[in-house]
């Protein structure tokens, strides 16, 4: 199995961009804390497309904290209609486009999959690609009742002590979303151990992406 050192580099600049205020946590909260667990100076921009009112503080809180061991954060929150960001296309590419110009190059992006059933979800991977089209770009994934689910490619293996911060911090930064029926420790924690039957995790836990292209140099 091929393995990216990543998380044995002395410095990472590393973008997340996601459509709400939960969805980087889901999709890619354990890889993070692994990363900060390696490196000597994460580089983090935090970027929330959709998230208003209690979902915006509860974005900004969580974001916070995650990151507190980041040599840096830049957390970004917009407000743009939540569901609706198809018919926002315009607002959503300005917002990534505008970062861009003043961000300094990610080594790698984390964000939605291009196959993502929820149409917010979908719009912003879409827009990601456009925006950096020579970049790493890592695509996580969000469990829900679409059952939509793929056949990732990309494993990061998380600690059991990672997974277990991961699922608490969900659980304590988005009391908006725990009414929800999937949103439990068992749904994180179920994904997490799936994925590392697949790329054969010591940990029992890992996280899963889709990794479109890739250069490697020798």
């Amino acid at each position: 199995m091929l393995r990216l050192g990543l998380g044995s580099r002395k410095q990472l600049r590393v973008l997340c961009v996601g459509a709400h205020s939960d969805d980087i946590e889901i999709g890619c909260g354990g890889t993070l804390l692994e990363w900060m667990d390696a490196q000597r100076a994460l580089d983090v921009t935090w970027v929330v497309l959709s998230a208003a009112g209690a979902r915006a503080v509860e974005a900004r809180r969580s974001a916070t904290k995650l990151l507190a061991r980041a040599k840096r954060a830049n957390i970004v929150i917009h407000d743009l209609d939540d569901g609706h960001l198809p018919a926002r296309y315009s607002d959503v590419k300005n917002a990534l486009e505008s970062l861009r110009a003043v961000l300094p190059e990610p080594d790698v992006i984390l964000t939605h999959r291009l196959e993502d059933r929820h149409q917010d979800h979908r719009t912003v991977a879409e827009v990601a690609w456009q925006t950096w089209r020579d970049h790493l770009i890592f695509e996580f994934e969000i469990p829900k009742y679409e059952g939509d689910l793929g056949q990732p490619n990309l494993y990061v293996p998380i600690s059991a002590r990672n997974s277990r911060r991961k699922v608490d911090h969900l659980l304590r930064y988005f009391g908006t979303q725990r009414s929800k029926s999937w949103f439990g420790a068992e749904t994180f924690e179920g994904l997490m151990h799936l994925r590392a039957i697949e790329c054969r995790a010591r940990s029992g836990f890992a996280e899963a992406f889709h990794l479109r292209k890739a250069t490697i140099g020798v």
